[in-house]
C-alpha cells in the first residue's frame, strides 16, 4: 500500500537552505556589453560562494525592457534575478509613458554591481581632435554629424543629449540594437560618434581605431590620464556616470535578498574575478540592501530630472 507520507506534496525548502539549484542572471542586453561583462563576473563569483551553478541568459531588446519584464514574470524564490542598468532601472522609467514595469514596486534591489565612467570618441576620419573642436564642426555642418548608441534611452544616449543641451552640438541621435552594433556603425562611418561605456570602447582607444575625446567622470580615469573630463573642457558640472546593480522580483523572501548581497559584497573582494570589470574602467561597488532601497528613488528622480533638462519627453 502506499503510503500517506509518499503522496504528500514536498515542503518548501526553508530560505536559509537556499539555493538548491542553479541561479538564472537575466541581462536585458546583448553579449559584450558593459552589464554583461558585469553580470559574468559576479556570476563567477556568487557560483564559487553559493556552490550552485550561476549562469548568465542574455534577453536583449526594447531597452532593456524584454530582460526586466522576464524577471518581474518570474517566481519571487531568489532563482531567476536580474542584472541591471541604470538607464533600464532609473532612466526608462522616463523616456516611456507606458512602462510595463515600475522599478521600485515590481523588483527588490539587491545589491551594486559597479560603476562605470563613459568615454566620447569620435571616427578617426572626422577632422576633430577636442570636444571643442566636435561642438564648432557641427555648428559648422548642420544636419551632417550623427551619433550613435546601443538603444535609445540607454545611459550613452541621455549622456550625449545632456552634452548637446550643455554646448549647443548639432547631432543627430542613430539608435542600434546593442553596443557592438553601434561601434561596427561608427567604425564603418555610418556615424561619427559615440558615448559608451569602458567595456566596450577601452580596447579600440587602445588601439587607436577610435579617437577619445573626452571622459564624463567627475576625475580622469587613472588607466587614462591623457584623456580630459567633459567639465575640465569648459562645461562645468557635466558627469555622468553609470551603474549595473542586481535585482529580484518584489516578493522575493528578505532572507534570500541578504544572502545575495552578502555574497555580491564578498565577490567585490576576489580582486581576479573582478578584473574584467575594472578592464572596462569600470568599479565594483558595495551597498547594502538598505542602501540600495535608498538609492534607488534617488536615482530615478536624478535621471528624471536629467532627461526633463536634456528636453526627452516620455513617449
Amino acid at each position: 500500500m502506499t503510503s500517506l507520507l509518499a503522496r504528500r506534496p514536498a515542503l518548501a525548502q526553508p530560505d536559509s537552505a537556499y539555493p538548491q539549484r542553479q541561479i538564472r542572471i537575466v541581462v536585458g542586453y546583448p553579449p559584450g556589453q558593459t552589464v554583461d561583462v558585469t553580470a559574468r563576473a559576479f556570476a563567477a563569483a556568487l557560483q564559487q560562494s553559493l556552490g550552485q551553478a550561476v549562469f548568465v541568459d542574455n534577453k536583449p531588446g526594447a531597452n532593456g525592457i524584454l530582460g526586466a519584464q522576464t524577471v518581474k514574470a518570474a517566481e519571487a524564490d531568489g532563482y531567476t534575478l536580474l542584472f541591471g542598468t541604470s538607464g533600464q532601472m532609473a532612466i526608462n522609467p522616463a523616456l516611456y509613458a507606458r512602462l510595463p514595469y515600475d522599478t521600485l514596486k515590481d523588483f527588490t534591489p539587491i545589491g551594486m554591481g559597479a560603476t562605470g565612467r563613459s568615454y566620447l570618441v569620435v571616427n578617426n576620419a572626422l577632422p576633430v581632435k577636442s570636444l571643442a573642436e566636435l561642438v564648432a564642426y557641427s555648428k559648422a555642418h548642420p544636419g551632417k554629424l550623427s551619433y550613435g548608441s546601443g538603444g535609445a534611452g540607454i545611459t550613452a544616449h541621455l549622456a550625449m543629449e545632456i552634452l548637446k543641451s550643455d554646448t549647443g552640438m548639432d547631432a543627430l541621435h542613430v539608435p542600434y540594437k546593442g553596443s557592438p552594433a553601434a561601434v561596427t556603425g561608427l567604425l564603418a562611418g555610418d556615424v561619427q560618434a559615440m558615448f559608451d561605456a569602458g567595456a566596450v570602447l577601452m580596447p579600440l582607444i587602445r588601439s587607436g581605431k577610435v579617437r577619445v575625446l573626452a571622459v564624463s567622470s567627475k576625475e580622469r580615469f587613472s588607466g587614462l590620464p591623457e584623456v580630459p573630463t567633459v567639465a575640465e573642457q569648459g562645461f562645468a558640472g557635466f558627469e555622468v556616470a553609470a551603474w549595473t546593480a542586481m535585482f529580484a522580483p518584489a516578493a522575493t523572501p528578505p532572507a534570500i535578498v541578504e544572502k545575495l548581497n552578502a555574497a555580491m559584497q564578498a565577490a567585490t573582494r576576489q580582486d581576479a574575478l573582478m578584473a574584467p570589470i575594472r578592464a572596462g574602467g569600470s568599479e565594483p561597488q558595495r551597498l547594502s540592501v538598505a542602501q540600495m532601497r535608498q538609492f534607488m528613488p534617488s536615482e530615478i528622480a536624478k535621471w528624471g530630472r536629467a532627461a526633463a533638462a536634456a528636453g526627452v519627453k516620455p513617449e
